[in-house]
């Protein structure tokens, strides 16, 4: 190979371990956002709030300049297949932790308007474990990124089942709440909102395992994806609802 040559591949596999890089960066900072922002609802820590609702511009840039050199490599270095499904679960699962950093900003978002409102009781403590466990499900979907895992990429899509069991567990809760007390409606409506924008972040996270594993086997899984989610179709409480 001469050195011309040499030189472009070499440069090539820095761009694509750069992009990667990347990924894993922001897949830091959206795991940090998932934390903080429970943490905030959970402890009515306003001003951690306000740190999670302003990070969430930091995450937005990584993500357009994510896209912006994923389609640069696409165009400029025409990658082979192998390259290519790199590149391409890069440019999905950016999307996909962009989407999470909103939905988790959204979280936060309400954190002022609890903090004036009458505790529900154990609501706060309910959503931080629901928040935790799609946060470990996003770490496993990363680590199985970078070790290329497909199996626990696929334990992550599993999972999800988990967080859709969560969040009807805390609708029924809601319900009842509200139901006891009028007055709980303003706050239980709010914590619904909350607990449907975690259950999509754990949908989203769902999409990053997939990605991983069309990356590794270059098929999509077969089998259909888990869903527990009992209350999508209720026209009171939209799943469209919680998008601020």
């Amino acid at each position: 190979m001469s050195d011309l040559n040499q030189h472009i591949v070499t440069s090539y596999e820095r761009e694509l371990e750069g992009i990667q890089a990347q990924i894993m960066k922001m897949g830091g900072m959206v795991e940090a956002s998932i934390r903080d922002g429970a943490r905030s609802l959970e402890t009515r820590d306003e001003e951690l709030a306000e740190q999670v609702r302003k990070g969430d511009k930091a995450i937005d840039a990584l993500e357009e300049q994510i896209s912006a050199e994923a389609a640069r490599v696409i165009a400029l270095r025409a990658p082979a297949a192998s390259d290519l499904r790199v590149v391409l679960s890069v440019m999905r699962m950016s999307a996909n932790l962009e989407r999470i950093g909103d939905l988790s900003k959204n979280m936060a978002k309400r954190t002022s308007v609890l903090a004036q409102l009458q505790p529900i009781e154990s609501s706060a403590t309910s959503l931080r474990r629901m928040a935790r466990e799609v946060e470990l499900m996003l770490k496993d979907a990363l680590d199985a990124y970078v070790r290329r895992d497909a199996e626990l990429a696929l334990d992550v899509i599993e999972r999800d089942r988990d967080v859709d069991d969560m969040y009807n567990t805390l609708f029924r809760e809601f319900l009842t709440f509200m139901l006891e007390d009028p007055r709980n409606i303003t706050a239980c409506m709010h914590l619904h909102f909350i607990a449907k924008n975690i259950e999509r972040m754990g949908d989203h996270v769902t999409s990053i395992a997939e990605q991983v594993v069309f990356l590794v086997t270059g098929k999509k899984p077969e089998e259909p994806r888990p869903k527990a989610d009992l209350t999508s179709s209720d026209t009171a409480f939209s799943p469209e609802a919680g998008k601020d």
